[in-house]
């Protein structure tokens, strides 16, 4: 499979990407958990840069072997605080929106709410909403693991 175009964004773009990363990590939220949202996210749209790009990221922030490869099955497994746990489920729920789908329970909701302030979850819900930015944009376009990153 060969990537369709190198880039979508003009400098226009990029500015406001930048701006909106910013703005994700000046929400207090610990950043291997932001991490763990964009590799859960990106896992579940099957988006292969960014699970590339995320696994890099985490291992740069102190993230092991251990815990990424376990993302996937994060409730089976003993490696997930209760606070990433529910950072995950909303992960989950916000990204699986097709048709029936129930979304973003109140359960979810307020297990989420449990963990993190309002300025958190503003930052985690950026988080999940430009991680499927670019997940759709690097399906559109074909982007390949290892690539652009």
């Amino acid at each position: 499979m060969e990537a369709r175009m190198k880039s979508v964004a003009n400098p226009d773009v990029i500015t406001a990407i930048q701006h909106l990363h910013k703005a994700i990590h000046a929400g207090g939220v610990d950043p291997l958990v932001l991490e763990l949202v964009h590799l859960r996210a990106s896992q579940i749209n099957g988006c292969s840069p960014c699970v590339f790009a995320g696994v890099q990221s985490a291992k740069k922030h102190g993230e092991t072997d251990e815990r990424l490869h376990n993302v996937v099955t994060w409730r089976e497994t003993p490696f997930f605080t209760e606070e990433e746990r529910a950072a995950l489920a909303l992960t989950e729920a916000a990204t699986r929106i097709q048709d029936g789908a129930p979304g973003v329970t109140d359960e979810i909701w307020d297990a989420a709410a449990t963990h993190f302030d309002e300025n958190q979850m503003s930052a985690i819900i950026l988080n999940i909403a430009i991680t499927n930015f670019f997940n759709r944009i690097n399906h559109t376009i074909r982007e390949q693991a290892g690539k652009a990153w």
